[in-house]
């Protein structure tokens, strides 16, 4: 029986061989992102940048999430503008060191659905927060990208 001759690991557990980074499709990005359960939502708090951890869903090419009423990801005022916020959702193996990584930046608002869209968002999000509350948010995309990071192959 032959052995197969395993990557040696380096200090940080990931294996030395060298890896490919290949730009998703757009279709390919969204497919992603809908096959994974939560990402970071990126905006400005304080006028630095922000990260928060949240549950998502895709919707018709929007990306939906709840976040708590506190964490000043989006104004709750009455004027409600929208603000710009990005949105990163990925796969990564650690000790591979392959995966891929989908952003999605455009403008965010309130969730202003008819209801049953809303209450459609409500059953589908899961949120960490108990008791779920807080308001929902969508993303209007403008710019979509992804990354895929792949094994390579070693030239002789």
């Amino acid at each position: 029986m032959q052995s197969m001759a395993r990557p040696e690991r380096t200090d940080d557990g990931m294996n030395d061989e060298p890896r490919i980074v290949r730009e998703l499709s757009q279709a390919d990005a969204w497919r992603r992102l809908g096959s994974v359960p939560f990402g970071r939502v990126v905006f400005t708090s304080r006028a630095l940048p922000a990260i928060l951890p949240v549950n998502h869903v895709v919707d018709h090419g929007r990306v939906i999430f709840r976040t708590p009423e506190a964490s000043g990801v989006i104004s709750l005022t009455p004027t409600r503008h929208p603000v710009v916020l990005a949105y990163q959702a990925d796969q990564i193996d650690p000790v591979a060191g392959t995966g891929w990584s989908v952003l999605v930046t455009g403008l965010g608002g309130l969730v202003d659905e008819p209801s049953q869209a809303a209450a459609r968002y409500r059953a589908t999000l899961r949120s960490w927060l108990v008791p779920e509350t807080g308001p929902m948010i969508l993303i209007r995309p403008e710019i979509v990208t992804g990354y895929e990071l792949t094994a390579g192959t070693r030239r002789a």
